[in-house]
């Protein structure tokens, strides 16, 4: 069922009971107020005829003029004490004295219904009465000319309703129209300034979800595309040095594959990271169910970095906290620094890693001997692929793209800064929990 009828079921049905209650209640009033008026008019007619009647002297049958044009539903009877009927209109029953009880009353008269009021002066009997099809048939008129106005303005009232619905949802029905004209790509936010108040926050949830979906497909197209490029040198090279065992003998094809298997880890190191900066740029709700302490994640990184040469990083005291991030992030952040830290470094030199809390950040910091970095190195360092001119060991280049991202994501920061004697000290600062 749709909105617009919907509304005018619940609105048209709520409207025409309330019209009809009203108009219900209104005819029942105004049929008690016409009878009791009707009846009110009979007993002042016996009273002002029983009031003419004693200014009379000793009045007696046939000494009283008769009624002449008289309406037929309309009876008047004087009848003396005795029974003796001194004056009836035309058309009146003949009724004797002896069966008229005083006040009002309803009678049947041999096929006529009438209604009567009889009052006692002077010795005198003065009744008056109507004929009830009469009185019917003035009450349906007024009922008739009474419901006609309540018709008219319920049939109005609805004609307004569908109207008023039908204008008030055109707003919605002109988004209707501007969205299934979209190109399924188009994912611009809708235009929201002609419309009405009430349809703001709709539009306004309906823009933050399509600009969800535009970011959504931007990271898909940039790690299409970055796959693409970055995949396609060590497949060649893959296939290359594949090639190169497949016509050679002895150690030159032991030399190709080696260098395959190289490639095949090299490639699949690119592949991994480029899942995980995936993973932090799409990810709206990430899971992790460890508890991110400060010491387990130095550890764990510290062994991820450099399992064949641990001797090489030298670790300072962890606080006893934790971090305010899934575990696994934070041990890859700390994993990708060491990693480059160790890479650029000369052989058998060491690499420092501090940490300490200050407030409600946790900072981690890396200092290396290598040959550090220029200021425009450091500006483009976290740039996805980018590589130091001094790598020769064909890193991924997407170390400090996945940190940054971490970073940013969680609310931390991450600091470069070359020293001045040589080599790059990183800082990474990441919220702990209270």
């Amino acid at each position: 069922m749709s909105l617009r009828l919907r509304l005018l079921l619940l609105i048209g049905v709520s409207l025409s009971l309330l019209w009809c209650g009203v108009g219900a209640w209104t005819l029942h009033d105004l049929d008690r107020q016409l009878r009791r008026t009707l009846d009110q008019r009979l007993a002042m007619s016996a009273q002002m005829v029983a009031g003419l009647m004693a200014q009379l002297p000793s009045p007696r049958a046939g000494a009283l003029p008769s009624f002449t044009g008289i309406h037929a539903g309309i009876a008047c009877q004087i009848v003396s004490v005795r029974g003796e009927v001194l004056l009836r209109t035309p058309g009146a029953p003949e009724v004797k004295a002896s069966r008229l009880p005083l006040g009002y009353a309803d009678q049947q008269i041999g096929a006529v219904h009438w209604r009567s009021y009889t009052v006692e002066a002077n010795g005198l009997l003065v009744t008056t009465a109507d004929r009830l099809t009469e009185r019917d048939a003035l009450l349906a008129t007024v009922r008739w000319a009474a419901a006609v106005p309540f018709i008219a303005a319920l049939a109005g009232s609805l004609i307004a309703l569908w109207f008023g619905v039908r204008q008030g949802l055109l707003p919605l029905e002109r988004l209707r129209q501007a969205l299934s004209r979209r190109a399924p790509d188009a994912l611009e936010p809708v235009d929201s300034r002609n419309l009405p108040g009430d349809l703001q926050p709709l539009v306004a949830s309906l823009n933050d979800l399509l600009g969800k979906m535009a970011l959504a497909l931007s990271r898909e197209r940039r790690l299409t595309s970055d796959a693409a490029h970055e995949l396609r040198t060590p497949l060649t090279a893959i296939k290359t040095h594949l090639q190169v065992a497949r016509i050679t003998q002895g150690h030159d094809a032991q030399t190709a594959l080696a260098r395959a298997e190289d490639g095949a880890d090299r490639l699949q190191n690119t592949l991994s990271q480029l899942l995980t900066l995936a993973r932090v740029e799409g990810e709206f709700d990430w899971e992790d169910g460890g508890v991110a302490l400060a010491s387990e994640v130095v550890d764990l990184a510290a062994r991820d970095a450099a399992p064949r040469q641990p001797e090489r990083i030298a670790i300072g005291p962890s606080p006893q906290a934790q971090l305010a991030l899934p575990q696994a992030l934070a041990v890859t952040a700390l994993r990708n620094l060491l990693d480059n830290a160790l890479r650029y470094s000369p052989p058998g030199s060491l690499v420092r890693l501090s940490v300490w809390r200050e407030g409600a950040c946790l900072h981690f910091e890396v200092a290396d001997q290598g040959p550090g970095l220029s200021a425009e190195s450091m500006a483009r360092a976290t740039q996805r692929f980018w590589r130091a001119r001094q790598s020769a060991d064909g890193g991924s280049g997407l170390g400090l793209a996945i940190v940054a991202a971490i970073v940013e994501r969680f609310g931390g920061r991450l600091a470069l800064r070359a020293e001045e004697a040589g080599g790059l000290r990183v800082i990474l600062t990441l919220p702990a929990r209270d």
